[in-house]
C-alpha cells in the first residue's frame, strides 16, 4: 500500500502547489466567466467516477462542475470523470471521486480496505443517490461506517468554509419544495474527507444519456456545491 500512498501524496503536493502558486480559488476576471470550454492543460486534475460493489458505476452524475471550476478559477481539470474501481491502485491517482447510484450494494472487503486508506491519505469523496433511492442510501451508511467505523457522518453547518471556497452558498436550493437540504461529512483529523448528500448532487438534467431525477429530489444549485467541494479537496 506504500506505493498507493505515495501517489496520493504526489497528487495532493500537486493541487497545494497548484493552489499557492496560481491562486487557485482567486475568481478569474468577470469577462473571462463566459468563456468556451477549453481542453485540459497538461497536468490536469483528474476526477474519478467511482465504480463499486458488483460493478455499479456513478454514470449518472454530470461532470459539468469540472469545467465551471475552471471558468471560476485558476484550477485546471479534465473535463470529463474516469472511471475506476474502488479496489484499484488507480484510485490513489485522484484527488477528487463522486459515488452515486441506485438500489442497495454491497463493498467488497478490498474495495473496503482501499477506500480507507484513499480517505486517510488525502483522498476525497463526494457520495449521493440517484432518485432519492433509500436502498441506496441505507446501502452507502452501513458501507461508509465500514470503512471508516471510528467517524461518523455529521451535519455540515452552512457556515462551514466548504460553503464559501469559490461560491457563496447560503442555502441548498431543491427541486421539491418545503425540503431543508444539507449536507453531511466525515472528518479525519480536521479535515472533511467525505461529503454526503441525501439530496441529490447529480445534476442529472445535464448528465446524458437515459439519466433523470425521476420523482426524486435534487439540489438546484448542485453546480456551484460540487465546484466548492472540488476547491476545499484540492486546498485542504
Amino acid at each position: 500500500m506504500q506505493n498507493e500512498k505515495c501517489k496520493m501524496k504526489n497528487v495532493r503536493s500537486f493541487a497545494a502547489a497548484l493552489a499557492v502558486t496560481l491562486a487557485a480559488l482567486a475568481p478569474l476576471a468577470t469577462g473571462d466567466e463566459g468563456k468556451s470550454e477549453a481542453t485540459a492543460a497538461p497536468g490536469a486534475i483528474r476526477c474519478g467516477n467511482l465504480v463499486y460493489g458488483r460493478g455499479q458505476t456513478s454514470k449518472c452524475f454530470s461532470h459539468h462542475f469540472l469545467a465551471d471550476a475552471e471558468k471560476m478559477t485558476n484550477i485546471r481539470t479534465e473535463h470529463a470523470f474516469t472511471a475506476v474501481d474502488a479496489a484499484s491502485s488507480e484510485l490513489f491517482n485522484f484527488p477528487f471521486v463522486v459515488m452515486s447510484g441506485e438500489g442497495a450494494f454491497t463493498l467488497t472487503e478490498p474495495q473496503r480496505e482501499n477506500l480507507r486508506q484513499y480517505l486517510t491519505n488525502g483522498g476525497f469523496l463526494v457520495a449521493s443517490p440517484g432518485c432519492s433511492s433509500n436502498p441506496w442510501q441505507s446501502a452507502f451508511r452501513r458501507e461508509i461506517a465500514a470503512v471508516l467505523p471510528d467517524v461518523k457522518l455529521t451535519e455540515i453547518p452552512m457556515t462551514h468554509p466548504i460553503f464559501r471556497t469559490v461560491y457563496d452558498i447560503d442555502e441548498l436550493k431543491t427541486k421539491h419544495k418545503g425540503v431543508k437540504a444539507h449536507l453531511e461529512g466525515l472528518i479525519v483529523e480536521g479535515r472533511i474527507v467525505c461529503v454526503y448528500s441525501p439530496d441529490g448532487l447529480n445534476d442529472t438534467s445535464n448528465a446524458g444519456g437515459n439519466c433523470c431525477c425521476c420523482g426524486g429530489n435534487e439540489v438546484l444549485n448542485a453546480r456551484q456545491v460540487n465546484v466548492n467541494l472540488l476547491g476545499y479537496a484540492l486546498t485542504h
